[in-house]
């Protein structure tokens, strides 16, 4: 089988120096992003409110418009025809499935019953974060850290189906049946439609997936390959990191008198999630080098593996606890946490890059 390399995307003496203004600064928008967002929500009477019923079926539409227009250009730029080499990347493929769907929500109940033990509401929350594997955002993580855009589709749509098909069944498991026989007092029952699941997976993943492939298919034909990589991405490519920003501003605008006014619960919710996202993604990236693979795709499989799709998170615990609900506060917490974080880890995954290309060459 042969083994995607480094060498697929030329190495460069600096990555930082090579990029745009706009991703060079990119943690910077993203905290003044959160900040705006945050600030909005507690300077503008009933801004929250109003957000909140812009909606269709549970799934918020400003941050849905956000989050496609984020992950269109993205997806515009996947080779689709070089899909076939990962599908049959038996050790990429294996490894994401154990770690999302067995480990990932492991850590998240250990971690959440050694911190919260005394908050249930909030213990509650985090499970559920850790059960929502991520479909969205982390597609833009794995492309600013130059992972594999390929291995990154079909992982991401990998999560897609078993989130349908494994979401309330592990929701039952580690909120009902799991701390009942472990004798940590009775369970939560997490009732969440299938439908529910899936109407969020063809939102996020779905329909961006489905426009990058045209776009792609109909751009070539009509352009050839060539320019329409080299005149018609560039072009779109800005739109990824502006459906970001938006994205965050108005998730943090709908929360932001919410985790402004309980800083100390803000706090002890955060302390496991940072544990959690370290754990997964140092965890999974060492596992990629254990394994053999390369640093584009290892890339990948951390990213994937420790996102999480808080849209999901979210729409789940104020749809069973309600808007108000310690639980809705965990979620809402997650990407408050998780934004600024794995941030950070695409500067480390990108500085690791040199090195992946060094023992290539040895």
């Amino acid at each position: 089988m042969t083994r995607t390399t480094v060498t697929a995307r030329p190495a460069e003496p600096s990555v930082v120096a090579r990029l745009s203004a706009l991703d060079r600064w990119l943690a910077v928008w993203i905290l003044l992003a959160m900040a705006l967002g945050l600030g909005l929500g507690r300077a503008v009477p009933g801004l929250n409110d109003v957000l909140a019923k812009v909606e269709i079926g549970g799934i918020s539409l400003p941050i849905a418009v956000g989050l496609l227009i984020m992950m269109y250009p993205v997806l515009a730029k996947v080779r689709y025809d070089r899909l076939d080499a990962v599908t049959s990347d038996k050790k990429l493929l294996v490894s994401s499935l154990v770690i999302n769907w067995l480990v990932g929500p492991a850590v998240m109940f250990a971690l959440a019953w050694l911190f919260l033990p005394d908050l249930p509401e909030y213990r509650t929350g985090l499970i559920i974060v850790g059960l929502a594997r991520c479909i969205a955002m982390v597609i833009i993580w794995n492309d600013l850290a130059c992972g594999d855009r390929e291995a990154a589709a079909v992982l991401v749509a990998l999560n897609s189906v078993f989130q349908v098909l494994a979401f309330g069944l592990l929701g039952w498991f580690y909120l009902d049946l799991l701390p009942g026989r472990l004798g940590l007092g009775d369970g939560q029952h997490l009732d969440v439609p299938m439908a529910k699941i899936a109407l969020n997976v063809v939102v996020f993943l779905g329909i961006p997936l489905i426009a990058g492939f045209l776009t792609r298919r109909i751009g070539e034909r009509r352009m050839g390959r060539d320019a329409y990589e080299a005149k018609f991405l560039p072009r779109i490519g800005p739109w990824a990191l502006h459906g970001l920003l938006f994205t965050i501003v108005v998730l943090f605008a709908l929360q932001g008198k919410t985790i402004t006014s309980q800083p100390l619960d803000v706090a002890r919710i955060a302390l496991p999630l940072l544990v959690y996202f370290a754990l997964m993604w140092f965890g999974t990236f060492a596992l990629g080098k254990v394994i053999g693979l390369a640093y584009d795709r290892t890339a990948t499989l951390a990213f994937t593996a420790a996102g999480n799709n808080f849209e999901l998170a979210i729409a789940v615990a104020i749809a069973t606890f309600g808007v108000t609900s310690g639980q809705a506060l965990s979620g809402v917490v997650g990407p408050l946490i998780e934004v600024p974080v794995l941030v950070g880890l695409v500067y480390v995954s990108l500085a690791w890059r040199r090195k992946f290309a060094v023992r290539g060459r040895a």
